[in-house]
């Protein structure tokens, strides 16, 4: 039996920036609310970028069972864990460092081994497989959420457009010496990983990422890594993004609301579609 095609991704479109991250960490919240019901645990994953800032929304939100958090992130820059081009330092910055998640349960690069990049993408497979391997048995673990960024060039965590990377299907994590832009020198959880999780989400805001976005949902035929990130059945794809940044976008939003299964994913999709058409065909901007 071939395998289900994976969902459409859901697009949510925000007046406001501050909207946006109040929708966010409500979704995050939820996510956690139900890997917790159905797992005893909420395993997320949090890529480099922007994406840090957004979550802020997260501090001071009521009944979040943070002990049962287990927190991985979805790429590394090969630096000191306290440099600014720490993922884990701006994410520590931005809301960690204010919530009472175990700090045995936020799990860092081995910073003991930042000039040995195969090492260092090796030590942080190895803590997913012991993470993963004793209550998984898949080929991928799966991840409860990743929280992604789209970069300027369509790239997500650190998998860059042409580059050889996307095309590793056996490591959990790899790495790169030749990153276009930051740091070169990093690890990150590959294409399968990413495509594997329950809950992808993409957020974006601002302008300057409008092009960026249009391209990744209204092009996906362009194959930019971004546009790849589609889980497998029963994962789900979502974009949060501020207006800003979906002026140039044509794939119709969906009104915020939590979506639990493909079914309520598709169904809100041909909704949100139909609205579309129905507004153009009634002369509507």
């Amino acid at each position: 039996m071939p395998p289900q095609p994976p969902a459409p991704p859901v697009f949510y479109s925000f007046p406001t920036t501050d909207i946006l991250v109040d929708s966010l960490a409500n979704f995050v919240v939820k996510a956690q609310r139900d890997a917790v019901d159905k797992r005893g645990k909420f395993t997320i994953a949090l890529s480099r970028g922007s994406l840090a800032a957004n979550l802020k929304g997260l501090v001071g939100q009521e009944n979040v069972q943070w002990d049962k958090w287990e927190v991985f992130f979805c790429d590394e820059a090969a630096v000191p864990l306290d440099s600014e081009d720490s993922n884990y330092h701006s994410n520590i910055l931005s809301f960690l460092s204010d919530v009472p998640i175990p700090p045995n349960q936020i799990h860092t690069v081995d910073a003991s081994q930042l000039q040995d990049l195969e090492e260092l993408a090796d030590q942080y497979e190895k803590q997913l497989i012991d993470h993963f391997a004793k209550s998984n048995a898949a080929r991928y673990p799966t991840f409860d959420l990743m929280l992604l960024g789209i970069g300027p060039d369509g790239e997500t965590a650190s998998l860059f457009p042409g580059h050889e990377l996307l095309t590793e299907k056996d490591a959990w994590v790899a790495y790169l010496d030749d990153a276009p832009r930051g740091p070169k020198r990093r690890i990150t959880m590959t294409l399968p990983v990413l495509t594997h999780c329950y809950r992808a989400v993409f957020v974006v805001s601002g302008n300057e990422k409008a092009e960026m976005l249009h391209a990744v949902l209204d092009e996906p035929e362009k194959g930019l890594p971004s546009s790849k990130v589609r889980p497998a059945s029963p994962g789900l794809c979502f974009f949060f993004a501020d207006k800003d940044a979906s002026t140039l976008t044509k794939y119709p939003p969906t009104a915020f609301r939590w979506i639990d299964n493909e079914k309520e994913a598709e169904e809100a999709v041909a909704a949100a579609k139909k609205k579309a058409a129905r507004h153009a065909e009634e002369g509507g901007e």
